[in-house]
């Protein structure tokens, strides 16, 4: 399955059924009069957070969603029928923009959330809503409201307890695979991950995800390499694992270019916490190794882990470190909700 973290559709509530105008015409009866019914209310258009979902790849081959119409009223004071509902169903994290894609209307973080985003015309009134003393016969009738259509921006943002960041190459997708039951692709260039992946961690009698995000270059905030687009994949992320490739000569370098990208994408992740680790450690000499670390450490403010997936070097100690800071973060807020949302929506 393709990921697909961001798409465009198009929405469209149905429009109201009009009312009938219809007389009463039956033998025996002497007085007869109006008896048009009403027509139904149109079909509304939702959005649910649904369970099993991890991408948008259903928005790329239907963009367009319309509510069907409401029924039309008859005659015997029949009202019509409510219009059948469209519900785009929409993997946890998913957050909806305007058509300018940048006024948020909701953001469903929870499996079973809905929220209302196009509501059905009202049905229009039948001619026996119109009689009156003096209009015992009124020959007119209602149409329905029409329904309401605009675009919309869907964005996934992955649910995540913890994020690898780092340079191309940086070891990243081998931790991720050395850790949880994820097989992500592992070759010997960079940009191998070319999409976010998510693993289950397992540590200790605990369990958290971990999202493994495309590498960044320097520049990737303007464009260059795949950009800052996966960024917004740890946004909700309460730890950053930080993998610096220990082979290259200048690890505080490396360090420094992926800080800057961090801190030119903003949107709070300059301020989360973040576990420095100094990566391929079995691939590095012992004399340069404790030159490389001080490096790093001297770049980063904080002693870097020193880690190496093909031998599990430092592996269980990253996990635990990873742990301690998201069961700080649950004990803070345990219901996990980053901000109140309405139930409905209307623009």
């Amino acid at each position: 399955m393709k990921f697909l973290d961001e798409a465009k559709v198009f929405i469209r509530s149905g429009d109201g059924g009009a009312g009938s105008v219809s007389f009463r015409r039956e033998k025996y009866i002497e007085f007869g009069g109006p008896d048009g019914g009403d027509g139904g209310r149109g079909g509304d258009v939702w959005a649910e957070c649904v369970d099993g979902l991890n991408t948008l790849i259903d928005y790329r081959y239907q963009q367009h969603f319309k509510a069907k119409t409401g029924v039309h009223g008859m005659g015997r004071n029949m009202a019509g029928g409510k219009g059948a509902d469209v519900t785009l169903k929409v993997p946890v994290g998913t957050q909806i923009f305007d058509e300018d894609n940048e006024t948020l209307i909701a953001d469903l973080t929870r499996v079973g959330e809905r929220i209302l985003l196009a509501k059905g015309g009202n049905g229009g009134f039948g001619n026996a809503h119109f009689k009156t003393s003096t209009n015992q016969a009124p020959r007119r009738a209602n149409p329905g409201l029409e329904g309401l259509e605009r675009w919309i921006w869907l964005r996934l943002k992955l649910i995540a307890d913890a994020g690898l960041i780092g340079l191309p190459n940086a070891g990243k997708s081998t931790f991720l695979a050395a850790v949880t039951a994820a097989r992500p692709k592992i070759a010997d260039y960079p940009f191998t991950t070319l999409h976010p992946g998510l693993g289950v961690v397992r540590s200790d009698g605990r369990e958290f995800v971990l999202a493994d995000i495309p590498g960044l270059i320097e520049g990737a905030h303007e464009g260059v390499g795949l950009g800052d687009r996966f960024l917004g994949h740890v946004e909700r992320c309460r730890v950053l694992l930080h993998l610096v490739d220990g082979t290259q000569d200048d690890p505080a370098e490396a360090y420094r270019v992926v800080r800057g990208e961090l801190d030119a994408y903003g949107a709070g992740l300059p301020e989360k916490r973040e576990i420095v680790a100094l990566s391929k450690a079995d691939a590095i000499p012992a004399e340069e190794l404790e030159a490389r670390t001080k490096a790093l450490q001297k770049a980063s403010g904080q002693k870097p882990l020193i880690l190496s997936a093909a031998t599990r070097q430092g592996i269980e100690a990253a996990l635990r470190a990873l742990g301690r800071v998201i069961d700080e973060g649950r004990v803070a807020d345990p219901n996990d909700i980053p901000s109140p949302r309405p139930e409905t929506w209307q623009p």
